[in-house]
């Protein structure tokens, strides 16, 4: 009885590892037409049960200060070697500002060209990467810019890859999103979330083209944080924080926040 039972259990685990790999392996890398917005995108369902089956990690939200009125639409943030931490405020053309992070104290303002952006890093030069989620002021889809941190001037801009219309955001009642959450990863690369392609990026910076791609958690995938061999990638259509493998996207936990909000798109 004993080599059976663990005959059966060698098999459902043998099941369970070709299901999990044939899951991966059904994860083809889509190809897409940056001079075209990209439509109709959806996150698979088996992602959607992947993510809904994830563990719940437990965690508290405390409130610290708030930083309105002087910044009216915080929408992503990156702390500073110096320990200082940098607000995106997408009120358009966006703004970035540098603050104390113990009592949200402002320290500095810089302008950029940015409209509506959802998303900042620091690269190995110390500048800046902004997600310009619409097209700037003088036109063009949405753009990742190269930011200069002490003038605003954008040095390089690439067109994001996957752009277009997704959820909410419909090419009649709107212009197409572009990028949101970015984070420097390294070695030249950076992490980010494009919500019209249903993926998140791995984009390499000398060139502004794309290295790989993972399957985002969710549609309105939006600010990311690097934590070791994963990304923590909030999931705003349904207030969550997902943690992901960097390898593959592959979802291993999820801390749950407060429903009673809305988020932007």
């Amino acid at each position: 009885m004993h080599d059976d039972f663990t005959r059966r259990g060698l098999l459902a685990t043998a099941g369970a590892l070709a299901l999990t790999l044939a899951a991966r392996a059904a994860d083809v890398e889509p190809v897409f037409d940056d001079s075209k917005p990209t439509k109709d995108v959806v996150i698979p369902d088996s992602k959607v049960a992947e993510r809904n089956a994830a563990p719940l990690i437990p965690k508290k939200l405390t409130k610290l200060y708030s930083v309105l009125p002087t910044i009216k639409e915080p929408n992503g943030m990156q702390f500073t070697p110096a320990g200082t931490l940098l607000i995106l405020d997408q009120a358009d053309p966006n703004r970035v500002f540098e603050i104390a992070p113990a009592d949200g104290k402002i320290i500095r303002m810089v302008q950029t060209e940015a409209m509506h952006g959802s998303g900042i890093c620091i690269d190995a030069g110390g500048n800046w990467l902004v997600t310009s989620t619409k097209g700037l002021q003088s036109g063009g889809p949405p753009v990742t810019l190269l930011v200069d941190p002490k003038s605003g001037t954008t040095l390089k801009k690439w067109v994001t890859p996957g752009w277009g219309y997704y959820g909410g955001v419909k090419e009649s009642s709107g212009a197409p999103s572009g990028g949101h959450g970015v984070k420097w990863a390294g070695n030249g690369r950076y992490w980010m979330a494009v919500p019209s392609s249903g993926r998140v990026f791995l984009m390499d910076e000398a060139s502004g083209k794309r290295v790989r791609s993972i399957p985002a958690p969710a549609l309105r995938t939006h600010g990311l944080v690097i934590d070791g061999d994963y990304l923590w990638a909030a999931a705003s259509d349904f207030a969550q924080i997902v943690k992901i493998s960097q390898k593959d996207g592959t979802i291993v936990g999820k801390i749950q926040l407060e429903k009673n909000r809305s988020f932007d798109p």
